[in-house]
């Protein structure tokens, strides 16, 4: 069987075929086992998350920190350089932190579709090593250049093209994370192969990253509650769009493996 960097040097010289309706219903299948219990999980942790905002922006801006008026004057606030500087740092490590929980979805979609047992702990597989500096090293990256190039953009006052271009960044990075979790790449290869991934059939790709987007706001018609229960399916999309492309890579012997890193 080929190692991931042997089949995406196999795409570069050939490129790949793959079809919409079989990802489609093979995202929709996988979607169908996890939605429940990772929509309870993204419920309890969502709570949790507000309750500890809330508890933080009290202590830093007093009780009026919860008005009304305080949350619009502060979403309209304008921030100099040295602000938008911290921001956006503040942006990346948050971003990176969270990075090995969003990969943690995409091991329980794996789960689902061998037919695993999965619970809470499977959403934390990610925070150890070689992993998590993986993650976090390719989360940090994309966000520092992705939040950067929107500051930069929105203080010449050029509206929305900084969102637009995040939004071209998150397209062509799309398989970044599952190249790191299932084909042991590292941070910079994952991002580069992605790349080379996406702009060998991007108009295919491109409706996959859209219909993931826009099936998990499905949930906003009812009573904006669901797409807690919805939000997981463009988790779904994304794993059923590489195992679409790639096939698994052979686990190595792990009593072999010992003492080795996966990135090695």
């Amino acid at each position: 069987m080929k190692s991931t960097l042997e089949q995406i040097e196999d795409i570069k010289k050939d490129g790949y075929s793959i079809d919409f309706s079989t990802v489609f219903t093979y995202a929709f299948e996988n979607y169908k086992k996890i939605a429940l219990y990772s929509g309870l999980i993204i419920l309890v942790f969502s709570i949790l998350a507000f309750i500890v905002i809330m508890g933080l922006a009290t202590v830093v801006y007093g009780i009026q920190a919860l008005s009304e008026d305080f949350i619009k004057n502060f979403e309209n606030q304008k921030l100099t350089y040295i602000e938008q500087l911290f921001s956006t740092v503040a942006v990346a490590v948050v971003s990176a932190i969270f990075a090995p929980l969003g990969a943690g979805f995409l091991k329980m979609a794996d789960c689902a579709d061998k037919d695993e047992e999965f619970n809470v702990s499977t959403i934390f597989t990610y925070y150890k090593a070689p992993y998590f500096f993986q993650l976090f090293s390719l989360a940090f990256l994309l966000a520092i250049v992705s939040t950067g190039i929107s500051y930069a953009l929105d203080s010449t006052g050029i509206m929305f093209l900084g969102g637009g271009i995040s939004i071209m960044i998150s397209f062509f990075t799309y398989f970044a994370i599952p190249l790191v979790i299932f084909g042991n790449l590292k941070a910079i290869d994952a991002i580069k192969s992605s790349i080379v991934i996406v702009s060998k059939n991007p108009l295919i790709i491109f409706a996959l990253f859209v219909i993931g987007f826009l099936g998990s706001l499905v949930g906003l018609v009812a009573c904006c509650i669901g797409v807690i229960f919805t939000v997981i399916f463009n988790t779904s999309v994304t794993y059923a769009t590489y195992y679409s492309i790639f096939t698994e890579e052979e686990q190595a012997d792990s009593i072999d493996s010992i003492g080795k890193s996966d990135f090695e």
